[in-house]
């Protein structure tokens, strides 16, 4: 194992002796020699070479360059897991604009919000997408939004529509021109994305070329991806997990994607089965749902090598069920956020499986992309104290801050918040709490958001999940902290029930109160199914809106509901 490790890293360090900056259309060209026959998106209906992408976004760039985008102007991207979506990011980049990339569960409202936040000079967007038309939602709420006309977005020159049940090409609604002149640089915004708004009004982080291809590479050298990885999902490429973690890390191997446009486990499964898929990438709920499907059916998994579960926390009963259904070696889970790029911190090849249901794993190793002097690690960590701010001494738990090459540029437009994200010396705050044991792997204890103070005492949620669904009736489990009368605040819970159990609220209260202090129960326990859970397009649980619905069960008259 560890010199199949060995030799897949030295593989990568020998392709990229020195790190070269360049912006990402520029990567894709210079892979060509190498890659360009090989498959780099694959579905059931279509399969695009590398060489096929490049030579799409080259007549897509030239297209919207002539409608006037150029370096610096945003560009809307309200695009699911098409194949057309890969050409339109590099087609973007070609002209140096930045792709801004858009939510597809977002409604009216909200599109109108981050197309206005972002300034977007251009907006492509599908036409419809499941029940929903966004042509003609957009055509009601933002009139005149497809030929410079909208009001309400003064900056937004021109709209165009992908209609993926047309015999034409995409490139048929552009006007003809010639290859754009005015390219980015490798420090200039790629992509500006919005967080996941789990906790309040999403913001636009401006993240560079640089950013992106360092993330991408540390990604594959960490992991140690095997020439040709081959990454099934349904994450969307709207997301850092699906855009960097699945097609930017997997180009630096020579690989390919295959992406589902909708969540669906049989059909993940299927897929990878069909394609002979190496890497399967998912949200734990995502991850979850997959395992009850191979279950319940049979499908011929044997070409997965690996498996990554991230972005939100997992019950700790997850991974070894991870190893035992799907039967991969090599399981990971990471830890980052779009301030930061993308993952940070990840689990390795090899990791105990005891390491990966206990932590996120260590600072990710970037070999040439990282730094010099942290031994090639992509960033260093310190930790403060959340309340203050003062620097904490090294190991210490407290609020983790981090810098590093993989540093996003900040918010776009918003000055004063990317003052308070960033402190002196070039660290970020992340606003996640946790320290790095002994062995240099790293234990979140939670959002410094999310802690709450009941009877004095810091209370953290994060403590609460991993501890109550050690219980073999809680599958999931989210601690909010409430207003309290009495106390000021005091802890709330939602819990999922493993399936066929029906535990009941007194029960898992008698429980949970032979192993945690007076001050950490809740008051409240309500019971919720999966499906019921609100979550973010990339399948976060937003524990804002459950706070909204502990708000209304708790103003809800006696007896109702």
């Amino acid at each position: 194992m560890k010199e199949t490790i060995a030799a897949r890293r030295q593989a990568m360090a020998d392709r990229h002796p020195i790190w070269r900056e360049m912006t990402l259309d520029a990567y894709l060209r210079q892979i060509q020699g190498d890659y360009g026959t090989r498959p780099l998106v694959i579905t059931d209906t279509q399969t695009l070479s590398y060489a096929a992408v490049a030579a799409e976004s080259e007549q897509i760039a030239a297209g919207i360059a002539a409608m006037g985008i150029a370096r610096g102007d945003r560009v809307g991207l309200l695009m699911a897991n098409y194949p057309i979506t890969v050409p339109l990011l590099f087609a973007i980049w070609r002209t140096g604009a930045v792709a801004v990339a858009i939510n597809t569960l977002y409604g009216p409202k909200e599109l109108e919000y981050v197309l206005r936040e972002s300034g977007c000079s251009l907006l492509i967007t599908m036409a419809g997408f499941g029940s929903r038309r966004f042509d003609r939602e957009l055509d009601e709420r933002l009139p005149g939004w497809r030929d410079g006309r909208c009001e309400a977005l003064p900056e937004l020159k021109a709209g165009l529509v992908y209609d993926d049940t047309a015999s034409s090409d995409f490139a048929d609604l552009l006007p003809q021109g010639l290859a754009p002149a005015n390219m980015a640089e490798p420090h200039d915004p790629a992509v500006i994305m919005f967080t996941s708004g789990t906790t309040g009004a999403p913001k636009g982080v401006m993240q560079t070329h640089d950013n992106l291809l360092r993330a991408a590479y540390a990604g594959a050298y960490h992991q140690a991806f095997e020439d040709g990885r081959r990454a099934v999902f349904s994450l969307p490429l709207y997301h850092g997990f699906g855009l960097v973690v699945g097609l930017l890390s997997g180009m630096v191997v020579g690989g390919s994607i295959v992406p589902l446009l909708r969540f669906a486990p049989a059909a993940l499964l299927a897929a990878t089965e069909r394609h002979r898929a190496t890497y399967l990438m998912g949200v734990p709920t995502m991850t979850i749902a997959m395992m009850e499907e191979a279950k319940s059916r049979s499908y011929d998994l044997s070409s997965l090598s690996a498996v990554h579960s991230a972005a939100a926390p997992t019950p700790s009963w997850v991974w070894r069920e991870i190893q035992e259904t799907f039967g991969c070696e090599e399981i990971f889970t990471s830890y980052g956020q779009t301030e930061v790029t993308a993952t940070i911190v990840c689990t390795q090849p090899g990791d105990p499986i005891e390491v990966v249901a206990e932590t996120q794993g260590r600072i990710v190793q970037a070999g040439v992309a990282g730094i010099p002097e942290q031994d090639g690690r992509i960033c260093e960590f310190k930790t403060i104290d959340p309340e203050t701010g003062a620097d904490l001494p090294d190991g210490s738990p407290g609020e983790l801050c981090t810098r590093g090459p993989m540093n996003s540029l900040g918010y776009f437009r918003r000055p004063e918040e990317t003052s308070r994200l960033f402190l002196p010396g070039g660290w970020i705050r992340t606003g996640d709490l946790g320290q790095f044991r002994p062995d240099g792997n790293l234990f979140l204890t939670g959002r410094s958001k999310e802690l709450y103070k009941s009877r004095g005492e810091l209370v953290s949620p994060k403590e609460l999940e991993q501890l109550v669904t050690t219980h073999p009736a809680v599958a999931q489990a989210f601690f909010i902290g409430m207003p309290d009368d009495r106390w000021g605040e005091t802890g709330c819970a939602w819990i999922v029930r493993t399936e066929g159990d029906a535990i009941g609220e007194e029960a898992l209260r008698n429980w949970l109160a032979s192993r945690v202090a007076p001050y950490k129960m809740p008051r409240d326990i309500w019971f919720i199914t999966e499906a019921e859970l609100p979550k973010t397009g990339t399948g976060k649980v937003q524990k804002n809106i459950l706070k909204e619905m502990a708000l209304a069960m708790i103003a809800a008259p006696a007896g109702a509901g």
